[in-house]
């Protein structure tokens, strides 16, 4: 990074969990850092009341630029478009539309629009910049069983949703412009809380999840989705954080892909049986089909929880292994490594029970430690 004042431009805050607990992370580790949070107009309070969040010392290191990351040249004037990409030394893309029911044109703006227009400030920064992370997922190209690697990139036979179609062509624009820009990309799989704190992201699907299993009436067993074999791909929000900041910040991360994994993730029948366990449900029923087991997790007395769409049960059963071996040789020596889901998942059931209980809507932002506490009167 050029010193002593790098400055760091930031998509996705507010929508995206990643941009969040990103925002906190690069302050705390880059701390001669500006970091410009590029925002659309309509979400500006939204993403002014998490900057407040921070402590005075940091929050006079984050500038608000206000500008639509789906529209040409981010709704800026040309010269002003210009101007900004010749002050950024890093970008960090992580723009997302994590809403229920969105069209198709929408995803599309979301993902690849915006993924183009981040591209085309990379290449209008006259050569100041020094990399652009994108964050993607390692869900989106995979074979139906085996293992996939980092350097495989294939397009899936079929789509779960409009979102992953469109997700996968926003990172192949990324994949082509490899060659002419400094980039890293990131790949997490399914990103659930905290594993110190619990801190869960509700607008997420395994949010209903577990809010879906912990109000299981007591008298039906739940069913497990697919032979309940397979992995089941969970990473924790702070490990990526950290994980992916630490590799994005290393040189040799340039023009490579990395999967921010569990390399040691827990069968799906594992992770449904500490579920049930913990939360004191009946022992979880036999295996059944993942259309069968979807429609009984809608049964009576479930509708009011029950908004997981069925692809993400479906998602759950997927029978691959996602190799990390890029991750784990750059993250050697730093300390930083995946805990097991079985080591934090009472923490993060427990956090999604006290939501549950204080009849409170969740809080849609939850800061980095690095922020401080203030009450939040989006919880009143």
């Amino acid at each position: 990074m050029t010193e002593p004042h790098p400055v760091i431009l930031l998509t996705g805050l507010p929508s995206s969990f990643v941009a969040q607990r990103l925002l906190g992370q690069l302050l705390f580790t880059h701390p001669a850092a500006v970091v410009k949070c590029l925002v659309a107009e309509a979400l500006l309070e939204q993403a002014q009341h998490m900057i407040r969040r921070l402590p005075m010392k940091e929050q006079a290191r984050v500038e608000t630029v206000r500008g639509d990351a789906t529209a040409m040249d981010f709704g800026l004037p040309g010269q002003r478009f210009v101007a900004l990409a010749r002050q950024i030394d890093v970008i960090h893309h992580c723009v997302c539309a994590n809403y229920a029911g969105i069209g198709r044109d929408a995803a599309r703006r979301a993902y690849v629009g915006a993924t183009g227009e981040v591209l085309e400030l990379a290449l209008a920064s006259d050569g100041r910049l020094q990399r652009l992370v994108h964050w993607g997922s390692a869900l989106l190209s995979h074979p139906n069983s085996g293992r996939v690697t980092e350097t495989e990139w294939r397009r899936p036979p079929a789509f779960r949703s409009r979102n992953d179609e469109m997700r996968f062509r926003a990172e192949v624009l990324i994949r082509d412009a490899m060659q002419r820009v400094p980039i890293t990309i990131l790949r997490p799989s399914i990103i659930v809380g905290d594993s110190r704190t619990g801190e869960i992201d509700p607008l997420e699907a395994p949010y209903a999840l577990f809010q879906q299993l912990l109000n299981t009436p007591l008298e039906l067993r739940v069913p497990v989705p697919g032979r309940g074999d397979q992995f089941c791909h969970f990473v924790p929000i702070d490990y990526v954080i950290e994980a992916g900041l630490a590799i994005a910040d290393d040189p040799r991360s340039a023009g490579k892909t990395f999967h921010l994994t569990d390399e040691r993730p827990l069968s799906v029948q594992r992770v449904f049986d500490l579920i049930t366990g913990a939360a004191e449900r009946p022992a979880t029923a036999p295996r059944l089909p993942r259309n069968l087991a979807a429609l009984l997790l809608r049964a009576p007395g479930l509708e009011r929880v029950s908004v997981a769409p069925r692809a993400f049960l479906e998602l759950l059963a997927i029978d691959v292994v996602y190799d990390a071996r890029n991750a784990r040789d750059l993250l050697a020596g730093t300390g930083i490594e995946c805990p097991s889901l079985a080591s934090y998942l009472k923490t993060v059931l427990a956090r999604v029970q006290r939501d549950q209980e204080s009849r409170s809507k969740p809080r849609r932002v939850r800061p980095h430690p690095h922020f401080e506490e203030m009450d939040d009167p989006l919880d009143s």
